[in-house]
């Protein structure tokens, strides 16, 4: 049975008054994994929905498979739903394909060879059984199996709520049961975001071994380039969105050389625009008719003025039409990238040999052992480790918001800042603008404005903070800590949710600024290229 592809013509979404989605097109066939990239906020999540049927487009159309699978950032089950409830439902297609040829065999056995129903039954046998070949019903409970082991989920009892699961371990078993499924189009919105290296690489080798079509929205960019076949760069572009074929390090390729095209071509067009803007008002000058001539012109004045005066007017409507056929299709002026520019992440503290804070013998039962660890002043360390070794517990225990055994020292006065995972503002009805401010203090916020740190766009900083996305919420978060720089600066996760560009800046003003940072990820790409101590934490830890 031949995959169905997913097809979106002409997609149009607006949402709070701005037009997310404009005239978006896309074919994803059998066997195409693609990449939605671009800056937060610029309809990835919102194409998902769409293309998925969870949000209708004011304007186009999606033919989608009837048996699609959604990931979305949030999991879609209710917490008193248990581990049992959501594999049975992710094996409830198996399990009827295989029900329903042992149905179909059994008329087949009963129902002789020259009976008129006899051929209808076949014909359904033939259906069901290369739908069930499709989706490799026989081998779906040892798949089961092997997926929950690949994410780090086998040792959970089938019977265990989802509300006694963490954040990330919920958003594991949602994938898992996508994979289970093997949908024949898959649709995942940041589908690495709380996963290991080992569980990151085993999604790679599920996700390249499914027949069907994938479109994945996504900032890792190991796990773009390591399955992705095309990639779909959704941030604005001369033509619009713009597709590309390969894996991201192919992307990054073509998409500095079109970036360079699309600043030459604009710069080319704005030079010629100007040229004509002269020529037109120079030349219209010449033949103003109250204009008197001059000296040397006078002397064959009434011999050619005719002809000169009609050459030159001639000029003029020629420089004025291209002047207004261009300045009607002129190019856009390409948009500025966000920036990271971080004013020093704090004022460089003197030389001192006591560290900012010491961990001796430390415990958190059950979360976190440590036997000694020292941050001292502009260190750079990188906290590494599975999920559930205490990563984002020993960033707690330095911010010193959780109480642990054993000796904590800080150094006197220490001011420190902690972007944790969850990023949550008290008063959501707050625009961005006022959270910025009323949380800085005017005098501060004047002199670290939030459009000059390049982390949002100004049409979204009058927007309420509970209608931010998820990339959003944290650009904010990092803008209140970079702009009031602490001493020691901890960052839990910090590349979730940002776009890759943005990733590359952040890690940028890592390694050059000021202050200690302690930063905890799995974000491959950054750890490649880590240049400062590292610290990995066991799993049992």
């Amino acid at each position: 049975m031949s995959q169905p592809a997913l097809l979106a013509h002409d997609l149009v979404r607006d949402l709070g008054g701005r037009r997310v989605l404009d005239g978006v097109s896309l074919t994803a066939s059998p066997g195409r994994r693609i990449g939605l990239i671009g800056e937060n906020g610029v309809g990835k999540s919102t194409l998902l929905r769409v293309l998925a049927g969870v949000d209708e487009p004011d304007a186009g159309s999606v033919t989608r498979p009837a048996d699609l699978g959604f990931l979305h950032q949030k999991m879609p089950y209710d917490a008193d739903s248990t581990i049992a409830a959501v594999l049975d439902e992710a094996l409830r297609e198996a399990r009827e394909d295989l029900a329903e040829l042992d149905r179909l065999g059994e008329a087949l056995a009963r129902v002789p060879e020259d009976d008129p129903g006899h051929r209808a039954f076949l014909d359904a046998y033939g259906r069901r059984l290369e739908q069930a070949q499709d989706r490799e019903a026989w081998d779906a409970d040892r798949r089961a199996a092997l997926v929950l082991d690949g994410l780090g989920l086998s040792a959970f009892a089938h019977d265990r709520s989802l509300g006694s699961l963490s954040g990330g371990q919920r958003g594991r078993l949602a994938l898992a049961a996508l994979l289970v499924r093997r949908p024949s189009a898959l649709l995942l919105d940041e589908p690495t975001n709380h996963l290991d290296d080992g569980a990151a690489s085993f999604l790679e080798e599920q996700v390249r071994g499914l027949c069907g079509t994938v479109v994945i929205a996504g900032h890792d960019r190991a796990f773009l380039d390591a399955v992705c076949t095309d990639l779909i760069d959704l941030d604005p572009a001369v033509d619009g969105p713009v597709r590309y074929g390969g894996n991201y390090s192919a992307y990054l390729g073509e998409k500095h050389a079109e970036r360079e095209r699309w600043e030459r071509r604009y710069a080319e067009e704005q030079h010629e625009l100007e040229e004509l803007r002269t020529s037109a008002g120079v030349t219209a000058h010449r033949v103003a008719p109250d204009r008197g001539r001059t000296d040397n012109e006078k002397m064959g004045y009434g011999h050619r003025a005719g002809r000169v005066q009609n050459q030159i007017s001639r000029r003029v409507r020629n420089a004025t039409r291209r002047l207004e056929e261009l300045e009607r299709t002129r190019v856009a002026e390409p948009p500025r990238p966000l920036r990271f520019a971080t004013g020093g992440l704090a004022a460089r503290a003197e030389e001192d040999p006591q560290p900012l804070v010491s961990l001796r013998d430390v415990r958190v039962p059950g979360r976190l052992t440590v036997d000694a660890l020292e941050v001292p002043v502009n260190c750079r360390l990188l906290v590494t480790g599975g999920n559930g070794a205490g990563k984002s517990t020993l960033l707690a225990v330095l911010a010193g918001r959780l109480t642990a055994e054993g000796q904590v020292r800080r150094r006197h006065g220490l001011t420190v800042g902690l972007l944790a995972q969850d990023t949550v503002f008290d008063r959501p009805d707050r625009t961005v603008r006022d959270t910025y401010e009323l949380s800085l203090g005017p005098a501060r916020a004047e002199k670290v404005p939030l459009r000059s740190l390049g982390l949002l766009h100004e049409a979204d900083l009058e927007k309420p903070v509970g209608l931010l996305s998820v990339g959003q919420r944290r650009r904010l978060a990092l803008a209140l800590l970079v702009a009031h720089p602490p001493q020691l600066l901890l960052l839990d996760e910090p590349t979730n949710h940002l776009s890759p560009a943005l990733c590359d800046e952040l890690e940028a003003a890592l390694d050059t600024g000021p202050g200690a940072i302690v930063l905890a990820s799995h974000d491959r790409w950054l750890r490649r290229r880590w240049q400062g101590r590292e610290v990995r934490l066991g799993a049992d830890d």
